[in-house]
């Protein structure tokens, strides 16, 4: 059964599809989204069991891309551009295998193709939990209830705009359940018979997701990759330096 996903379409133009990362909306790279639809069309997604799209229990890469080109097929785009930032990066990637020769250039922003083995979301992952079950009936208490979790403020601002009130509490947009089940499908990867499709990797300078040592795993996928570094940002680089990665990526793309 095929459920399309939430989306908005905006702009004009060649057209870019955006694709966020874990615990994202289709708003997380509207910084990217307000300069880009000036001159082309801009298609913004939720992924599965993340904004208003569909909740299931499944959730790997196979999966969203799939849902994602149902997106593309129902609005027929032909020679798109996909950017996609972290897991929404191993989303792009998967869609880049599977609508071979339809995706005119890629932009993977902060991840690599490969199966990361730790992982970096259980304090994260605490504090989703105790908001579910605390049950706040405000933000305040919600954001509270994250600080005994979560140390930085940023990535508690971030969770946030995931709130919402569902008539008895506040409750997250994303499902919680799904997203800790398949926690090591998001971590993991299936590398791809190698592609030839214009790739731009952009990496966070303090960043250490896409690192040295992926080169190989990068190039043994991606025969026609380039990589390019934004210094003095970590993995949210497109929220902490949109000019830099926006130059970027009309560099790119151009």
């Amino acid at each position: 059964m095929s459920h399309l996903l939430n989306y908005k379409v905006e702009g004009e133009g060649h057209t870019i599809v955006l694709i966020h990362g874990l615990f994202g909306n289709l708003d997380n790279l509207g910084l990217l989204a307000r300069d880009l639809r000036q001159d082309h069309q801009v298609v913004s997604i939720d992924l599965r069991n993340h904004g208003l799209s569909i909740h299931t229990d499944e959730h790997n890469y196979a999966l969203m891309a799939q849902d994602v080109l149902d997106v593309v097929q129902h609005l027929e785009l032909s020679n798109y551009i996909v950017v996609g930032h972290s897991m929404g990066g191993k989303v792009a990637m998967k869609l880049a295998d599977i609508d071979r020769g339809n995706i005119a250039k890629l932009l993977v922003l902060d991840m690599a193709p490969v199966k990361y083995s730790q992982s970096r979301h259980d304090n994260v992952f605490d504090g989703l939990k105790a908001v579910e079950a605390q049950q706040p009936v405000n933000r305040k208490q919600a954001l509270d209830i994250l600080a005994q979790h979560i140390e930085l403020e940023g990535v508690r601002q971030f969770l946030g705009k995931s709130l919402f009130n569902n008539g008895e509490h506040l409750a997250w947009r994303f499902n919680v359940t799904s997203l800790w089940n398949n926690y090591w499908d998001i971590l993991g990867w299936e590398p791809i018979t190698p592609i030839d499709t214009p790739t731009l990797f952009l990496k966070g300078g303090d960043s250490d997701y896409l690192t040295a040592e992926h080169q190989a795993a990068v190039q043994s996928q991606f025969s026609n990759a380039k990589a390019h570094v934004i210094a003095n940002t970590g993995h949210w680089l497109h929220a902490e330096k949109p000019a830099e990665v926006l130059r970027a990526i009309r560099k790119f793309i151009a």
